[in-house]
């Protein structure tokens, strides 16, 4: 199958690429991976066995996502749009005799929802990537659920050799009630922890910066937890599954916590941590003394560890999702 893959965030782009190139289709990514190669600035590396499509470099650079020339739709079987509902809407009456794909990334809300029901009722189709998307108002359906996923062979092995406390965030302090960051920061200062990600500079000392995958694989492998705020209003972020996978004990908000900003229960971390005995804290004070308790007793933290990973390895290991990606293409 010929696929045209539309993104708007370059780590997941990486990961849905390289799982689609795995299954055999030829994509063509319109976003950070016009060349499959990569570049030394993107957060991920090259995507293995993928081929630069020449012929669309130029079109997609020249042309914005929002108004696609028929040189970047006739050839493609499939196109699947991430998320940027704007794309679906301004290119529907050209793209609509395709198989269309929305793939939602954890960024709807009720007005995304009432602006793509028209094409909904049109023939596009939904992949969802977190059941807690059906309590968003105007909802307008799914054909299938495929979670996020995460390699289990590539995260792994952690060993909780250091006391150091980590989070995963870009622009925490910027993004603010979005990233519950009056919620966690305490958390993350009291243990002089570290933030990794871009936008960080305004965190002072905290501040870890972007990292090359292998040293960020390296730092959750050497930490001792992850405190973990989410992003609202995604039901879970792709920060929180690498944790989990890795086994990196996550010390969590809870749905109270979280709830914060929108009148749906979008979170779903709490749902999913209490299915492997995780934690989820409904305070700030919680969470020092989990996180505390992580510190100075390696066995609870192992216990966290092993259980996390395995549920991980059901939910979004790679090796399950991609099946499911399989299975949904094979029905187009």
């Amino acid at each position: 199958m010929k696929i045209h893959y539309i993104s708007c965030h370059a780590i997941l782009e990486y990961d849905e690429v390289q799982l689609l190139t795995d299954l055999g289709h030829e994509v063509f990514a319109n976003g950070a991976y016009l060349d499959p190669a990569g570049h030394i600035t993107l957060p991920r590396p090259g995507i293995k066995g993928a081929v630069k499509y020449d012929e669309y470099v130029s079109l997609a650079i020249n042309h914005p996502k929002t108004n696609l020339p028929s040189e970047l739709i006739e050839p493609f079987d499939v196109i699947i749009v991430m998320h940027s509902p704007d794309v679906i809407i301004n290119n529907w009456h050209k793209i609509k005799h395709k198989k269309v794909i929305w793939r939602t990334i954890g960024q709807s809300t009720e007005a995304v929802e009432a602006s793509l029901a028209q094409m909904r009722n049109e023939g596009l189709k939904i992949i969802r990537y977190s059941p807690n998307e059906r309590r968003i108002s105007n909802y307008i359906g799914e054909d299938v659920l495929i979670r996020f996923y995460k390699d289990e062979d590539e995260l792994s092995s952690w060993e909780g050799s250091t006391n150091n406390v980590v989070n995963f965030s870009q622009s925490l302090k910027g993004r603010r009630d979005h990233c519950h960051y009056d919620q966690i920061m305490p958390v993350i200062e009291k243990y002089n922890g570290t933030v990794y990600g871009p936008g960080n500079d305004d965190l002072g000392s905290f501040n870890g910066g972007s990292v090359p995958y292998e040293t960020q694989i390296k730092k959750m492998q050497q930490a001792k937890a992850m405190i973990y705020g989410g992003t609202a209003p995604a039901s879970y972020t792709l920060s929180f599954i690498e944790a989990l996978m890795m086994g990196l004990p996550i010390v969590a908000i809870n749905n109270k916590m979280a709830n914060i900003i929108y009148n749906f229960e979008f979170y779903e971390c709490e749902d999913l941590l209490r299915q492997c005995d995780g934690i989820f804290c409904d305070s700030t004070e919680e969470m020092v003394g989990k996180t505390n308790e992580l510190i100075n007793n390696y066995q609870y933290a192992k216990d966290i560890s092993e259980r996390q990973r395995a549920l991980a390895t059901v939910l979004f290991g790679k090796k399950n999702i991609i099946k499911q990606w399989e299975e949904f293409l094979n029905g187009l």
